[in-house]
């Protein structure tokens, strides 16, 4: 037992070290904040690949499949009905309004986010790029027309009165996994505007590209800080390692909090490994004490 609370007591003593080493690099201002799903974790949804990420019982919906398959785009909207519900009952915690404290100071200068459940804003967050859209928001493929997503969900509620079956898991993507038979007779709705075009989430699918102006508004974001700031993001995908990648390159420090290894950890100038709804309120709470730099 003596063993476990020294090496407990040298673990804190190791994130201490690390906090302070953070909040030195992020108290001289001009910070990028690259966010992911771990971020969201203790706001009740689940992350694809950290420690509390859920198995799949589904492949996830591409964009090729989601166009081209009726059956396919149901099966999604029965999942994703459900699955909203979820999204929408979930909170802000304290990591997003840690960040959104950190920007309110001056420290940070923005965010770029792969989530698409809009907790950074809900936590008080301003700059923020929604690199991957938002599931607050629907769009039609065939006329572009959008639609909130109350809205839509309305809509459905009345074309599918009734329909509540059991979720078997949640997913980080907004929908939630159900048993095969829960999906028979539920009836997706179409657009309203041009009467007939097919509906989608404002989000961007596997397979479908991060709209360019997004990419590129993300990277100049990157190019113009001291400092790149990774939470809660396993930087699997290129989406956004890239940034990594690019601030890297450019010389640009990277410090990366999450737990559990990342792909872009080599890149790293500091790395902790520890929950983000320990370490964002501390780092916060340590930089309000720091001068802030007005320029790079």
């Amino acid at each position: 037992m003596g063993a476990v609370r020294r090496t407990a007591r040298q673990h804190g003593c190791v994130i201490d070290a690390q906090l302070d080493a953070l909040a030195r690099l992020a108290g001289e201002g001009a910070v990028v904040a690259l966010s992911g799903a771990g971020l969201s974790t203790e706001s009740g949804i689940p992350d694809y690949r950290g420690p509390s990420g859920v198995a799949r019982r589904h492949t996830p919906m591409t964009y090729q499949t989601f166009v081209g398959d009726p059956l396919a785009r149901r099966r999604y909207w029965a999942r994703s009905h459900l699955g909203w519900r979820q999204i929408a009952r979930a909170e802000p915690n304290v990591g997003h309004r840690a960040v959104a404290a950190l920007e309110a100071s001056g420290v940070l200068d923005g965010i770029v986010t792969q989530n698409v459940d809009g907790l950074h804003q809900a936590g008080g967050a301003r700059s923020v790029i929604e690199l991957h859209g938002n599931l607050d928001r629907i769009v039609c493929l065939a006329c572009g027309e959008g639609t909130p997503r109350d809205r839509h969900d309305d809509r459905l509620r009345v074309a599918n009165p009734g329909f509540d079956a059991e979720i078997l898991a949640v997913n980080p993507d907004g929908d939630v996994d159900l048993d095969d038979s829960a999906l028979d007779g539920f009836l997706p709705v179409d657009c309203t505007t041009c009467l007939g075009g097919v509906l989608k989430p404002d989000v961007v699918f596997f397979g479908e590209a991060v709209p360019v102006d997004r990419v590129r508004d993300s990277y100049a974001l990157v190019e113009g800080a001291r400092l790149l700031l990774v939470l809660g993001s396993s930087l699997t995908v290129m989406s956004g390692r890239r940034f990594v990648l690019r601030a890297a390159k450019l010389g640009i420090p990277v410090a990366i909090v999450n737990q559990g290894e990342t792909r872009g950890d080599a890149y790293a100038d500091l790395r902790v490994d520890a929950p983000l709804g320990v370490v964002l309120p501390q780092l916060a709470a340590r930089i309000t004490a720091l001068p802030v730099a007005s320029s790079r």
